[in-house]
């Protein structure tokens, strides 16, 4: 049968979440990482490096120029200028070194944590097989393939997967939790990383990685930025910029011939350190330049992408490559599994249901009793609900010391008790007690003589038709066998996922349910969460159809996935996230893995790429806008005194031309640094549609980009007017 993707009604929205006021949080910037960030800003002045960043390039090469001329015609004024060029392009490699020193710092307590293990390698091993010689060999030599014997003590040599045995692993180096993780052969938790500490039992585990590529060394340059790729937003980004740049560069070049005619046309203005019989002079003409092209979001675009993986990292997640995150932010479908990211990942007994002539004491008695072998989190859930809603006692099974345990099977579906009295204060003489699915205890109960009320078809299918698993209990005495009620187990919602589907609803996202249920369980669980559509019955190829179909009408996918049935789905969505505790095969289809291994996580993913991409949004419109004030302040002041009614233009009334153009490049210098912590911390982020956002960002940062250079001009003015040549 083909499982098809089914819409859910849409839910009526709940009051808008409060759980982080806003905000996706990025860390803070501590003042002491400027500091020691600063010998890598200076080494980042070498062209060589500064040639990927053309904005700054430009501006490194008006700073060279103007060096040489302020050499040439030294002046208090022009040795000025010089100094803040020169900050400028500091205070932009700052940025990027600053972004990358947080991911440095990562780096370094990854590379404590590894370690150049001695690898027990064995020759000659095969499943089942004994006999195989083991030899010892340095890790690093290990090649794909290799099998290696690990047992408790030991630390795993390379990435690989278990292939026998089971184990507990500490995983701490990694992930940074410290309880540790159960790692079996087969399934979809066979996974391991090289580095982590086997604490008990003994493992074979078969190398998947080659040398130097395995997974913490991946990590150690992810998060240091060595193999960090520019995505393409930023290179259109860039782009775009250096476009800006040749038309601002072409625009004051043109304006040196006319400032030379109006010069001449008039021959009563006295020269100035800004404005000569030979036209602008060079530093002018530079510090204009430097003003005008977009120096702001080209000093920061390199700092917003490494923090948006950085504030990735912070959470345990590891982004392959900055086009995962930029897609996460551009994703329209979420595609979520059922069980462990929309609800609780175990059934819980919710309520009891008892026949015709039965109390609920008596049914809660029996419930209890019956599950008390049944060690799966269903059996635990009867015996907790047991005693808070009944108010049992809870009992033990070495309570019971005439009784023989039944425990649950996947042969029999059933769990329960065989009490013998005689001071067991559970029962009479020869009473049975079983739980479990419907029809096999019904069987049961048929079997030991008795009968089945009419009414348990009834109600079993109201339990399966609200979402919830129905299970039977049922009774044999000296008297005869009967049914006594019914257990509803309930898929648990987690707590709060109404609200955050009601988040991605607004942020224009579409959440589908993923789940092996029946369509009617997989209906009532989708209400209840309130996604926007589920997919029942689900098997690998249907997830697989499903993004296709999704990416075909133009959507982007984001998806998780843990199994090796998953590595198909992971490697189509656009965002895969695969979980840390799943198969070799998932962690590489994936282009994100979350060391929590949390599901849930999918939704923040996608709320750190939205903020990644509103954040640059934003700081570019305030770049711009700061050019069209810095605009106001250079050139009607430079050109007042040949043209006095461009004074009317001269709304911050400054000083004079030279403090003017010195104001606006110690301005242009000082907002770099005062936007890094923006940069790297991200803009506020709050679910909207992208209308609603654009206006935002254009009131905000637009009118805002406008509004600080005419007041911080000003500000820097009435400082710089009282030294030497500033008349």
């Amino acid at each position: 049968m083909t499982a098809q993707t089914t819409e859910a009604p849409v839910p009526s929205p709940a009051p808008p979440p409060t759980r982080r006021g806003g905000r996706v949080q990025g860390g803070l910037l501590d003042p002491a990482q400027l500091v020691r960030s600063v010998p890598d800003a200076l080494r980042k002045l070498d062209p060589r490096t500064l040639w990927r960043n053309p904005v700054m390039l430009i501006v490194e090469i008006g700073a060279v120029w103007t060096t040489v001329l302020a050499a040439l015609d030294p002046g208090v004024f022009a040795w000025s200028i010089v100094v803040w060029l020169w900050l400028t392009v500091v205070f932009a490699n700052l940025a990027e070194a600053v972004a990358e020193g947080r991911g440095k710092a990562q780096a370094d307590a990854l590379r404590r944590a590894k370690t150049d293990a001695v690898a027990r390698r064995l020759v000659g091993w095969a499943a089942g097989r004994p006999g195989a010689s083991e030899e010892r060999v340095p890790a690093p030599d290990l090649r794909r393939g290799d099998h290696v014997v690990v047992e408790a003590g030991e630390i795993i040599p390379g990435d690989g997967d278990v292939v026998e045995g089971i184990a507990s692993v500490d995983e701490s180096a990694i992930t940074g939790e410290s309880a540790p993780v159960i790692r079996e052969s087969g399934g979809d938790r066979s996974a391991v990383t090289g580095g982590t500490k086997v604490l008990s039992d003994r493992i074979v585990v078969r190398i998947t990685q080659m040398p130097g590529e395995s997974f913490i060394d991946r990590m150690i340059s992810l998060v240091e930025g060595a193999d960090r790729q520019k995505t393409p937003n930023e290179i259109a980004l860039n782009i775009l910029l250096a476009a800006l740049t040749i038309v601002f560069l072409l625009a004051v070049a043109t304006l040196q011939p006319m400032a030379i005619y109006s010069k001449g046309a008039n021959p009563g203005v006295a020269d100035s350190v800004a404005l000569d019989g030979h036209g602008v002079t060079g530093v002018v003409l530079v510090s204009l330049l430097v003003c005008l092209i977009p120096t702001t979001i080209g000093a920061l675009l390199s700092a917003i992408g490494i923090a948006g993986m950085d504030r990735l990292v912070q959470r345990n997640v590891l982004a392959m490559s900055g086009r995962a995150v930029e897609a996460a932010g551009d994703v329209d479908t979420l595609l979520l599994d059922k069980t462990g990211t929309i609800t609780l990942g175990n059934r819980q007994a919710s309520a009891l249901i008892p026949v015709d002539g039965v109390g609920e004491a008596e049914l809660a008695d029996a419930a209890q009793l019956s599950s008390l072998a049944d060690g799966t989190p269903e059996g635990r859930s009867v015996v907790v609900l047991a005693k808070q809603r009944y108010d049992l006692r809870e009992r033990h099974a070495g309570e019971l010391t005439r009784a023989t345990w039944v425990p649950f099977t996947a042969q029999t579906r059933m769990s329960g008790v065989d009490l013998n009295g005689d001071g067991d204060g559970d029962g009479g003489q020869g009473r049975m007690l079983r739980k479990g699915a419907a029809s096999a205890v019904a069987a049961w109960v048929r079997g030991q003589g008795g009968t089945v009320p009419d009414g348990l078809g009834r109600t079993v299918d109201g339990v399966s038709a609200g979402g919830g698993t129905p299970l039977v209990v049922g009774e044999a005495t000296d008297g005869g066998a009967r049914v006594l009620g019914v257990i509803h187990l309930k898929d648990v919602v987690k707590a709060g996922m109404r609200e955050r589907f009601d988040e991605m609803r607004r942020m224009g996202i579409r959440t589908v349910m993923i789940t092996g249920d029946n369509p009617l369980t997989a209906r009532a669980i989708a209400d209840e969460a309130g996604v926007d559509g589920f997919l029942a019955e689900a098997r690998p190829e249907d997830k697989l159809a499903l993004i296709r179909r999704e990416q075909d009408g133009g959507r982007l996918v984001a998806m998780t996935g843990d199994g090796t049935n998953d590595a198909p789905a992971l490697a189509q969505a656009d965002v895969g996230v695969a979980m840390n505790t799943g198969t070799s095969a998932a962690k590489e289809a994936g282009n994100m893995v979350d060391l929590d291994s949390d599901p849930t996580k999918l939704i923040e993913i996608v709320e750190i790429g939205k903020q990644l991409l509103i954040t640059r949004g934003a700081l570019t419109t305030f770049s711009i806008a700061n050019d069209i004030a810095k605009y106001f302040a250079i050139v009607p002041a430079l050109f007042a005194g040949l043209y006095p009614g461009l004074d009317a233009l001269n709304v911050m009334r400054l000083h004079s031309p030279q403090s003017a153009i010195l104001s606006a490049v110690v301005f242009n210098a000082l907002v770099i640094v005062a936007l890094i912590p923006l940069a790297l911390r991200g803009v506020a982020y709050r679910p909207g549609g992208a209308s609603r956002l654009l206006s935002r960002n254009l009131a905000v940062y637009g009118l805002g980009g406008i509004a600080a250079p005419f007041a911080g001009i000003t500000l820097i003015d009435l400082v710089i007017r009282y030294l030497p040549g500033m008349s």
